[in-house]
């Protein structure tokens, strides 16, 4: 599914979580009926990506801006149990699809709401989406939620963690943000062409 590894228990809750999805999309248009058939690819395995790229501290604080069905935020939740993951998005209906497949999933580590971001209160190490928003709309909306550490080393990676597609060169300049990094997908995962123009976009949150 990744290039990490991933232990017996956390590839049943993946199951478990693509099957929670499918019958949830059932009742509420969470995925497109498209996506749905590759769901393991184009959602788990997508918000995976992030790990590929960042392994999140112990007791950091994540949250996940238009989670949406719960993508990122419920995958990298299942495979960093010991990080906390705060899901948001303005649609109550999702938030509380949400809720319930947390609970059946049983994962201690994350918490939902129904909020835009740029109304949260709370401080956090990183943050991440998916297909949200314009980078520069999109900063604009959590760089005040994020959370400045005083180790160097942590501070450097600290961020916005953003899943993208497509040629961002003119979106990355006209969002004026420094620093941006973009790790493509494709070379990561070259057997699968979903991934060929995808990538992860790091924001520092030293701006």
């Amino acid at each position: 599914m990744s290039s990490f590894h991933i232990s017996r228990s956390s590839l049943e809750k993946y199951a478990h979580l693509a099957a929670l999805l499918r019958e949830w999309n059932q009742k509420i248009n969470l995925i497109s009926r498209q996506d749905m058939e590759e769901l393991e690819t184009r959602h788990i395995r997508h918000s995976l990506a992030i790990a590929d790229v960042l392994m999140f501290e112990s007791g950091a604080r994540v949250l996940d801006v238009g989670t949406g069905g719960g993508l990122p935020g419920l995958p990298l939740a299942i495979r960093f149990p010991e990080v906390e993951f705060h899901l948001v998005d303005s649609v109550g209906k999702k938030i509380r699809v949400v809720e319930a497949i947390v609970q059946e999933l049983g994962l201690v580590n994350v918490t939902a709401e129904q909020a835009r971001a740029e109304t949260l209160a709370g401080r956090y190490e990183y943050v991440v989406s998916r297909a949200v928003a314009p980078l520069g709309e999109l900063w604009g909306w959590v760089s005040g939620r994020l959370a400045r550490s005083r180790d160097p080393d942590v501070v450097a990676r600290q961020g916005l963690y953003c899943l993208k597609g497509g040629d961002l060169t003119a979106e990355i300049a006209q969002s004026r943000l420094r620093g941006v990094q973009v790790t493509p997908l494709g070379v990561r995962y070259p057997e699968e062409a979903f991934f060929a123009t995808k990538a992860v976009v790091f924001v520092p949150v030293k701006q």
